[in-house]
């Protein structure tokens, strides 16, 4: 009946659509010429499958390297057999008996029951072999050594109960050595529990309560095994035999051999100089003859000569060798020699000099600096910019031209250097000032007041008089003492003269890069992309592996170290006699000196201060050196770092030294000297964070001034400076002041003859105020007396 004009309604839209629906817009299923079209082959299910072959291809190479290192574990006749498992036997206390758990462990390898004079067993019935080394509790350098070249820490807890009814399964220097192991890295980790009761019921008492003492001191993968008699210790060793023993990770890049045996040569041709011969079982990787070793706590040395033998302690002879004497040891079979070549051998240099031809930044000269100065002056001049009328030379440096408002375009708040550094600014609600008044405007600055031409009140003190008055003003302002960075201006010295390498920031925050540098500042080849040069030093490393040159990882060799002093080898000989002597092969550059930033931490059973530029003992991988390091914060945001006098507790700092080039990961671990002590003790530890010359270290001092007399928004001052020049010299500079309760400002002029000034502030000054001038110097390292430990033996 509504005809053509009836109402026409969209159609029904279903709430939820399908794919194909939603779809159709986009693709037919009808060709052109009427032909079904058919689907595609979908991609995600192609991307799937690739994902699920990668994996399985994955599981099936780590599956085939852990059976080949079973075989290698087993079969030592194989060339590529893997060198003894290094077991460490550390006792968490002093009451832990080592001696009698290691003949109990030998009884259990051994195939006579008896323990070899050599550390070194090959037990044909667990198909292992293994070195064990005992810690000896209260050496704590001794531990460390053994630590670092540790594939297994079987720590030994005592479960004997002494009279007051608990009992104390660590003690103070267990738990020292334990946070030293975790900073150094652990490498797999079992707990042996001895001096069980014999009753069942309490030797579970006792077993569970141990274990429910240390279990927060270990991993979680750490397992506790109960070791009192031989069928404990022989369950023991078939679990171990089923363990894939890991390693840090940092061990894995550089190859290191643990001395078994150390001999001297008589050099005649170097007088005080000999060949020290190091015997022992190459790991992890390939040495090449052609590189330099670092031996620790000696330092780098060049190679003459390696000698390959077959292998000492093999597990698959019919003979047994557990026994193995000073006689048997003496006849070796050499399969192999290595003569460095002369053109490929690298040179252990330490230094490098700078080029005069290369355009280096070394330290300038007087004449050079005034040459920079008069020009920078020139460039000044010659810039100009559009300002109001009557601005004066500070203001002008505020307006921003077409070039200063591109490069200020991208600038945000990474350009403080710290929050001392830069007080907060207060807002004009908190000041009660529209923002008219808090901005620096000449129709604010009016006239000569009659209190500001008056006399100053200390023009005619006597200088015992003006120190009084002014340690008066201090302890008065003794409550707001939270800057430690304050310094006075002496009386009886210009302050220009006293405070003349240092300088304030500019506006921008900027550093300028012309500067004098130490004529001893070590140059490292590419040290602004030093992470390219890591990249590619580790990736060239397994390059050499099967190179004729090279002594393949796994084998026993010895090294022939040349040009040793005598009097260093001679002590290394009466330190293995405590410590195993580590020799590691250096990666390309790492024997050269550069600035290296360390991230450090002070360890929690050091009390003591550490000052920055004392000198400490680093110990940063395999390799020991002494320092002198300057300590700084870690603004991650800003390009300078502000300078600290101490490492603060409780957090980390930025310790940067003089030392041999090392590439990271490595671990640190810091010893101090004190006088009176044998050993030195670990004051800190961390980890190596960087290579850079170029990070910029600033100390910062602070001179405090007194307001006098207050005038709107300008104010005098006094006790900043005590010569007028001074006060002229850095008005000239354009030096910024603050104060510690959040105004800026600037020096207007000297007034009188006592150092007193006049100062123009964004808002009215408070009279319990503080005004404060913040000056930087960059700063370096201090070179060490001697670069390693034993050189002055």
């Amino acid at each position: 009946m509504a005809g053509k004009r009836a109402q026409a309604n969209k159609p029904h839209k279903s709430r939820f659509a399908s794919k194909s629906s939603l779809n159709l817009h986009r693709t037919s299923s009808v060709a052109a010429g009427g032909c079904r079209v058919g689907k595609k082959s979908s991609v995600a299910k192609e991307a799937k499958a690739a994902r699920i072959q990668r994996s399985k291809a994955k599981r099936d190479q780590n599956r085939a390297a852990l059976l080949k290192e079973r075989r290698d574990a087993a079969c030592s006749s194989s060339a590529n057999a893997v060198a003894p498992r290094v077991t460490v036997l550390f006792g968490l206390s002093a009451d832990v008996n080592l001696n009698s758990l290691e003949k109990d462990i030998w009884s259990v390898l051994s195939t006579n029951g008896s323990q070899a004079s050599y550390p070194t067993i090959a037990s044909s019935e667990y198909k292992q072999r293994m070195t064990f080394l005992k810690a000896p509790h209260g050496d704590l350098l001794s531990c460390v050594e053994m630590a670092k070249v540790a594939d297994l820490m079987c720590f030994v807890a005592s479960a004997t109960y002494v009279s007051d009814g608990s009992s104390l399964y660590i003690d103070s220097f267990g738990d020292q050595c334990l946070s030293v192991f975790r900073s150094l890295g652990l490498p797999s980790s079992v707990v042996l529990i001895r001096d069980l009761p014999s009753e069942s019921r309490k030797r579970n008492q006792a077993r569970t309560a141990c274990i429910s003492s240390l279990a927060s001191e270990f991993p979680e993968e750490c397992k506790f095994f109960p070791a009192d008699t031989n069928e404990e210790l022989r369950k023991f060793m078939w679990l171990l035999k089923e363990q894939t023993l890991k390693i840090p990770h940092w061990r894995t890049y550089r190859p290191y051999l643990m001395v078994d045996k150390i001999d001297l040569a008589a050099d005649g041709y170097n007088a005080g100089k000999c060949t020290l011969l190091l015997t022992g079982y190459l790991r992890v990787q390939s040495l090449s003859i052609n590189q330099p070793v670092h031996i620790a706590g000696a330092g780098d040395f060049q190679l003459s000569k390696i000698e390959i033998f077959n292998d000492l302690c093999p597990s698959n002879e019919r003979k047994p060798h557990d026994l193995m004497d000073a006689d048997s040891r003496q006849g070796l079979e050499i399969i192999k020699s290595l003569i460095p070549g002369m053109l490929k051998q690298e040179l252990p240099l330490c230094e490098n000099g700078p080029d005069p031809l290369s355009g280096e930044q070394t330290r300038s000269m007087e004449a050079e600096m005034a040459e920079a100065a008069q020009k920078h002056k020139k460039c000044k001049r010659l810039k100009r910019k559009i300002v109001p009328p009557g601005t004066s030379e500070y203001q002008a440096a505020w307006y921003l031209d077409e070039s200063d408002s591109a490069n200020d375009s991208g600038v945000d708040d990474s350009m403080v250097l710290d929050e001392d550094a830069s007080p907060f600014y207060k807002s004009s609600a908190d000041t009660g000032l529209v923002d008219g008044q808090a901005s620096f405007n000449l129709r604010d600055d009016d006239g000569e007041t009659e209190a500001d031409s008056m006399m100053m009140e200390g023009e005619y003190l006597t200088r015992e008089q003006l120190q009084e008055d002014i340690q008066r003003i201090k302890e008065a302002h003794a409550e707001d003492e939270k800057y430690p960075d304050e310094v006075e201006t002496p009386l009886d010295r210009r302050a220009t003269e006293r405070f003349k390498n240092y300088k304030a920031l500019s506006r921008n925050g900027d550093w300028k890069a012309v500067e004098p540098l130490p004529d001893d500042y070590p140059e490292f080849p590419d040290s602004d992309n030093y992470r390219r040069i890591r990249k590619h030093v580790l990736a060239k490393a397994p390059d050499q592996e099967n190179g004729d040159d090279v002594a393949a990882a796994n084998s026993y060799i010895r090294l022939h170290v040349m040009d040793v002093p005598v009097s260093i080898a001679t002590k290394l000989c009466l330190n293995a006699k405590r410590m195993p002597l580590i020799a590691s092969g250096l990666l390309h550059h790492e024997s050269k000196m550069s600035v290296l930033h360390f991230s450090i931490k002070k360890h929690d059973s050091y009390s003591d201060p550490i000052k920055s530029k004392e000198q400490l003992i680093f110990h940063v991988g395999f390799r020991q050196f002494l320092a002198r390091p300057i300590f700084s914060s870690d603004n991650i945001r800003s390009d300078k770092h502000k300078m600290e006098r101490f490492i603060h507790p409780g957090r980390f700092s930025i310790a940067s030294i003089y030392a041999p080039a090392s590439f990271p990961p490595l671990p640190l671990v810091v010893f101090k000297e004190i006088g009176g002590s044998e050993s030195p003790v670990v004051a800190a530890a961390g980890s190596l964070k960087s290579i850079d010359r170029e990070r910029i270290v600033l100390k910062r001092i602070i001179l405090t001034g007194y307001p006098q007399r207050v005038s709107k928004l300008k104010c005098t001052v006094r006790y900043m400076f005590h010569n007028p020049e001074d006060v002229r010299h850095f008005q000239k500079q354009e030096v910024e002041l603050w104060t510690k309760c959040g105004r800026r400002g600037r020096i207007k002029e000297p007034v009188g003859t006592h150092g007193t000034m006049k100062c123009i502030l964004n808002g009215v000054l408070q009279q319990k105020d503080t005004v404060c001038m913040s000056l930087f110097k960059r700063v370096y390292p201090k070179w060490p007396e001697q670069l390693f430990p034993l050189q002055n033996a």
